[in-house]
């Protein structure tokens, strides 16, 4: 057995764009999904486990899904617990979204929990990922994704000082939260709100890192301007816009 290559950080290492999607939280869908993805050249599956259900007991199913479709199973959890991370990791994920980074020290507890010593503090177990291949605490590091998310004034206020932490692969900055901690709650498209963001994305662009965003398809040409190499994208909008066109189609041979 090898080691799987994570699709996400190839793509990253090439300059390339990584798209995932989030809302498929079945182990059978993802498998239906599959063959779709990788005809698309979808690189991986949003898990969420702050917000949603995914949780150790299901998490085995759910990567070993993605597992079968090369897709890099992303695992958001619900905090910056070293012991969370390398546990999430552990349970078959490739890549670890942690909400809410605001400081250097936080990003730094980030490695720490998601890189094995020397690099980082992660707890000496194969994992999920590591059944059958030899000497995998030797490479696993390679291929595990680390992305924080950016969205708090604070984090802004401090983003230099978080970009010149090593081992983070995105800096993914997140809009609701962000324009929540700026006092506008609900307004990710207030303009100081948009303003603050576009000037967090060339930062890190500038700084020579990865940048992350939630984007629907009418946002790709601002985030991917903005230098944004890593996008989240939702199947509601797909399931919205199928339906409805199918709908009108009946209606439309139906009169």
């Amino acid at each position: 057995m090898n080691l799987r290559p994570n699709r996400v950080k190839e793509k990253l290492a090439a300059g390339e764009v990584a798209t995932v999607v989030s809302g498929i939280n079945h182990p059978d869908d993802i498998d239906a999904f599959g063959a779709i993805a990788n005809a698309s050249g979808i690189a991986g599956i949003w898990l969420e486990g702050e917000h949603a259900g995914v949780d150790p007991a299901n998490l085995g199913n759910l990567t070993r899904a993605c597992d079968l479709w090369g897709m890099t199973p992303v695992v958001r959890i619900n905090s910056n617990s070293q012991g969370l991370i390398y546990r999430t990791l552990d349970c078959g994920a490739q890549g670890i979204v942690v909400p809410h980074v605001n400081s250097a020290a936080e990003a730094r507890n980030v490695v720490d929990g998601g890189k094995f010593p020397p690099i980082g503090k992660r707890g000496a177990y194969t994992s999920r990922q590591g059944h059958g291949v030899e000497n995998y605490m030797q490479f696993a590091d390679d291929q595990s994704l680390l992305v924080i998310l950016i969205e708090d004034i604070v984090a802004y206020q401090n983003l230099d000082e978080i970009l010149e932490v090593d081992q983070i692969d995105v800096f993914f900055v997140a809009p609701s939260d962000f324009a929540a901690s700026m006092g506008h709650t609900g307004d990710a498209g207030h303009p100081e709100v948009v303003e603050t963001m576009n000037d967090a994305f060339r930062r890190i662009e500038a700084a020579g890192r990865n940048s992350g965003a939630t984007c629907g398809e009418s946002e790709i040409a601002r985030y991917v301007g903005l230098g944004a190499k890593f996008l989240l994208t939702g199947t509601g909008p797909w399931l919205s816009a199928g339906a409805t066109s199918y709908i009108n189609s009946v209606k439309d041979h139906s009169r």
